[in-house]
């Protein structure tokens, strides 16, 4: 592969974000956390962000904007989309994580991963995106890769509760 082909590999920890074009390949492993990629079919751009919470417990004030929050984290996104004098609507959107990471359901009001999920589908309609497709909820974690270049979007599931069985 020649230089110029070569493939730029950016991982996300929880709560970073990265938005870009050419052969870049955006890669991450989720829990109760919440990964959504933005694709422009046309433009061929995108990006991802792995946000923990579904919004931060106090105003954020002047503080910058940061990924970890979901609402903060959709922030990024339209900062992105208002850059690039794009819309919604012209995305295709997928939205992967929110796994519960224990072997049992989580009390009423403690599934932090049922929250961000819940938070991440109401952004995404409030701002005008169509999901293209989900992968939410259930049990484990999840390995993702999304190539930029051509929007594909490789996913990995492991559902701990199997692991441990066999075990």
């Amino acid at each position: 592969m020649a230089d110029d082909d070569s493939i730029r590999e950016v991982y996300l920890k929880p709560g970073d974000f990265c938005f870009g074009e050419g052969r870049l390949r955006i890669t991450t492993v989720l829990g109760s956390c919440i990964s959504i990629t933005l694709w422009h079919p046309q433009l061929r751009h995108g990006g991802m962000c792995h946000y923990m919470l579904p919004s931060r417990f106090e105003p954020r004030g002047e503080t910058p904007l940061d990924g970890k929050y979901a609402e903060e984290a959709m922030e990024l996104f339209l900062k992105e989309l208002r850059k690039r004098n794009t819309q919604p609507a012209n995305y295709r959107v997928n939205i992967y994580g929110g796994g519960n990471m224990f072997s049992e359901a989580a009390p009423k009001g403690m599934d932090i991963g049922q929250q961000n999920i819940e938070t991440g589908l109401r952004l995404l309609q409030q701002h005008g995106f169509s999901i293209a497709c989900e992968h939410l909820g259930s049990f484990g974690r999840r390995k993702i890769a999304f190539d930029v270049w051509n929007g594909e979007v490789e996913l990995i599931h492991i559902d701990h509760r199997k692991q441990m069985a066999n075990e």
